[in-house]
């Protein structure tokens, strides 16, 4: 069974890293951010029109690894059409999943995006899998820019006084 879920794992990554769903810009977006993760130099821009409350048209664009990328790809099709809300639900129940403190047998909205459950597993790729939507919270915000490195990064750990 965990040989299928990692063979799903890798196809569904492979598939959005090669052929990236709502890749490229966004002429005249309503809200937008830029995203960096500093430990792997990922950097991801997100941009978004929104009608009233709700996410109408949405793309990313950068340079990031597979991992990133795919999820900025999933990300952009799953919050197409939903409200603002909506999508700061999903992302809250990603940045759970990804981090190993949500229990997917509970009732959730993650659909799809469970395939990036493993990702917990790997302590070096999670800041990929959350950069795209840290990138999405901060356009939703009006944050021109964010950072996996960030006080609110679930994953931020200071060390020492610093």
């Amino acid at each position: 069974m965990m040989d299928d879920y990692k063979a799903l794992y890798q196809e569904v990554i492979l598939d959005h890293n090669k052929k990236p769903r709502n890749y490229g810009t966004l002429e005249h977006a309503s809200h937008h951010a830029q995203g960096h993760n500093p430990l792997c130099g990922d950097h991801l821009s997100v941009a978004l029109q929104l009608q009233g409350e709700t996410i109408d048209q949405i793309a990313f664009r950068g340079e990031s690894c597979a991992i990133c990328k795919a999820s900025a790809s999933m990300m952009t099709a799953a919050v197409k059409g939903e409200t603002r809300e909506q999508a700061q639900a999903l992302t809250q129940e990603f940045l759970a999943m990804a981090t190993g403190k949500l229990d997917l047998s509970q009732p959730n909205q993650i659909g799809r995006l469970a395939v990036f459950a493993g990702v917990r597993d790997l302590p070096t790729r999670v800041k990929c899998a959350i950069l795209p939507w840290h990138t999405l919270q901060a356009a939703l915000n009006s944050v021109a820019s964010t950072s996996t490195e960030a006080e609110a990064d679930p994953m931020h750990a200071p060390i020492g006084n610093a």
